[in-house]
């Protein structure tokens, strides 16, 4: 597919620089935020404003970016009425690119194809790498679809990350994402224990978490996460209650796969108690106060 027309639904902390990213790649992106600030800031980048989703009916390639698939299915109601009216033209892609269910996509995908008599299609693409990924176009994406269409949108997603896969049929690049948050989630969970234990026993954090990213500890949740967690920096890259919706993916994946997920049923429970104490529109690595907050009485986590 050659560089043309992308319309792009969601312009929040990730979708608002992907589709910047897309525009200075030469793309012609026109976008929809409920919002209509971000609308006005990809217009002064050279994008340009879609008056709802369903204006975008007839753009080739249409990316939604919201936080769950509730959210794209409401938001795409109009543009699939639209499609039900006329059908777009064949091979129109519409591409997920949030965290959403493995199964749900596949339904989604499935609506999307009767809605549009069979000329458009959907492929699932999460992305891995948070904001500054987001920002500097080195997104990791995990794609879910047919070989035909991973390959006529991989310029798009090339324009947002340096490592695009196609894993398998649709539904597959929102597994591997589900797998992405397994050891992201319960990574950040034990860098945080970590580093609570640490501090109550007399330790430097920082001091501590640069000596474990020399060893078989190291990791690029350790580099990423891990200056945060020293200095309790909670400002959100992105939110933490998200967290507890990816791992749920994880559970709901595991019980058709019919394998044991132990370290994910402990995650869903943290983050569920993370949510629960008020803490989820903060960053990931607030995961640290969650476990303070659950400290013996006598100790100094109640703070």
């Amino acid at each position: 597919m050659t560089q043309g027309h992308v319309g792009f639904v969601g312009l929040g902390l990730m979708g608002a620089p992907m589709a910047a990213n897309l525009v200075r790649a030469g793309w012609r992106v026109t976008g929809w935020n409920r919002s209509p600030a971000a609308v006005r800031d990809l217009e002064l980048l050279g994008g340009a404003g879609a008056g709802n989703v369903a204006d975008l009916r007839d753009e080739p390639v249409i990316i939604f970016m919201l936080p769950d698939l509730p959210f794209i299915e409401e938001a795409s109601d109009g543009l699939l009425d639209a499609w039900r009216q006329k059908p777009p033209a064949p091979g129109t892609l519409v591409v997920v690119m949030s965290s959403v269910s493995p199964v749900g996509v596949q339904a989604f995908g499935l609506a999307v194809a009767q809605a549009s008599a069979g000329n458009a299609s959907v492929l699932d693409a999460p992305v891995s790498g948070g904001t500054v990924g987001a920002q500097r176009g080195t997104l990791a994406i995990m794609a879910g679809g047919t070989t035909d269409d991973f390959d006529r949108a991989r310029p798009v997603l090339e324009a947002m990350g340096t490592s695009v896969r196609r894993l398998g049929g649709l539904g597959a690049g929102s597994l591997a994402k589900a797998c992405n948050q397994l050891v992201v989630g319960t990574t950040t969970a034990a860098l945080a224990e970590a580093a609570e234990l640490a501090e109550r026993s007399g330790l430097d954090v920082a001091a501590l978490f640069e000596v474990l990213s020399g060893g078989l500890a190291a990791s690029r949740v350790l580099d990423v996460v891990g200056p945060r967690l020293a200095a309790k920096d909670y400002a959100p890259t992105g939110p933490a209650k998200f967290m507890l919706k990816d791992l749920s993916f994880v559970r709901d994946s595991a019980d058709i796969a019919g394998t044991a997920t132990p370290m994910a049923a402990a995650g869903v429970a943290l983050y569920a108690e993370l949510v629960a104490q008020g803490l989820g529109d903060q960053d990931l690595a607030v995961v640290r106060q969650a476990i303070a907050n659950l400290a013996t009485p006598g100790g100094d986590g109640d703070r």
